[in-house]
């Protein structure tokens, strides 16, 4: 993503040693340290829980997504029986957030809408796609 101008280089930087982000990891700790220093514990693994079967979410129905639109994309991991497999991944963690509270989906949902201003704000002005088409144009 840094690569693509979609997020800060800096936080692409990869360690020779480790061969990790280790800026951004370290930046991702430490506010998440901070964040579960100041919140009860319960109200970290919510959103945790939602953060993370979101995410599940999402990567399933990308690989959905991609695998009917784009099947000529070279595909280093493979997933088993689609589409069963991701619609089985989509209904099983969308099961698991109807367990939680509404309260988080609601702090999720805030937190998930500065996310996207954020990230859209920046990368819609740093994009090299969005750069090297405009060139083209």
């Amino acid at each position: 993503m840094a690569r693509d101008g979609l997020i800060p280089q800096f936080l692409g930087k990869v360690s020779e040693k480790r061969k990790t982000p280790t800026t951004s990891t370290l930046i991702v700790a430490t506010v998440c340290a901070i964040t579960a220093g100041f919140l009860p514990i319960g109200i970290v693994a919510e959103l945790t829980n939602i953060g993370t079967l979101v995410a599940f979410i999402i990567v399933c129905l990308a690989v959905l997504f991609l695998r009917y639109k784009r099947p000529d994309l070279k595909r280093p991991f493979k997933t088993p029986l689609v589409p069963f497999v991701p619609i089985l991944g989509v209904i099983s963690c969308f099961y698991l957030i109807t367990g939680l509270q509404p309260v988080t989906w609601v702090r999720f949902a805030v937190w998930f809408v500065i996310g996207l201003i954020v990230y859209f704000g920046y990368s819609i002005r740093h994009s090299t796609l969005r750069a090297d088409s405009k060139k083209s144009a």
